[in-house]
């Protein structure tokens, strides 16, 4: 074993875009000697990385975790022993929804250096370029990241009446498969079904797509759309706005085999 202790680096990719990189970030996958990444990172940002740097693909899909997370952490450990500079790359913000606090206190119980490199999470990117600003004075006073699913596919065991206040603004990441039961918890616990609503498909890519909707039609739009992930559900007063400020007009579309199929998806 080399006796060059390497450093891990938790770093952001942002939900597509590669110009909304940070500097920092750019310059680390420059540097990197691996590179460990999910698949929510897109193309355009591997393109990036330069020749010669090793790539460890360790992406989870819904219900197919090929590397475990704790396979992953010890990854990083092994890597960091050998002496390399390791950049984990993962898509949006490691420190949102994205399992880089575990991946942190494994690295901190082993010894191991590492810093963590904000990005763009979805929920920001997604909305603005769909138009749709997250807070708005006489809209919106608060806002909520959500988990829109539960590990081993339990049923959401969130503050549905806490949730269903007209004056926030929710994101729900990674909620398809649990549309329904988002939809009728809401509704149940007083949410209007006539709130605004918005699904951001491929949020920030040329293969974009944005769905507005409201709260009592949120599945039958999802549904006839074909919507797929990755996609962040975006409900609140705030969704309207977008018929006024949608800027963004990405050329490209999702390719077929790419959507959902399966209207059951949206619960």
């Amino acid at each position: 074993m080399s006796e060059k202790v390497g450093k891990v680096f938790l770093v952001g990719a942002g939900p597509g875009d590669p110009e909304l990189l940070t500097i920092k970030a750019r310059r680390l996958l420059e540097e990197a000697d691996v590179l460990v990444y999910d698949r929510l990172v897109s193309e355009a940002v591997l393109e990036l990385v330069p020749a010669g740097v090793l790539k460890i693909f360790v992406g989870k899909a819904p219900g197919n975790h090929p590397a475990p997370q704790d396979t992953i952490n010890d990854m990083l450990v092994r890597l960091a022993r050998a002496g390399h500079r390791v950049v984990r790359l993962k898509g949006g913000d490691p420190f949102v929804f994205g399992r880089g606090g575990e991946e942190a206190l494994h690295l901190v119980r082993h010894g191991i250096a590492y810093e963590v490199v904000p990005g763009v999470t979805a929920a920001l990117a997604c909305a603005a370029y769909a138009g749709i600003p997250l807070t708005h004075r006489g809209l919106a006073s608060s806002l909520r990241f959500v988990a829109g699913h539960c590990r081993g596919d339990l049923p959401l065991d969130l503050d549905w009446r806490g949730l269903a206040d007209e004056d926030t603004t929710l994101v729900f990441y990674m909620a398809l498969a649990n549309l329904g039961e988002v939809r009728n918890r809401l509704l149940a616990a007083g949410l209007p079904g006539s709130t605004p609503a918005a699904v951001v498909e491929s949020g920030t890519t040329e293969r974009q797509r944005a769905i507005d909707t409201t709260l009592e039609a949120l599945v039958r739009a999802a549904r006839s759309q074909r919507v797929g992930t990755p996609a962040v559900v975006i409900i609140g007063r705030v969704a309207a706005l977008a018929a006024e400020l949608a800027w963004y007009a990405p050329h490209g579309g999702p390719e077929p085999e790419a959507l959902s199929r399966d209207a059951s998806a949206y619960g």
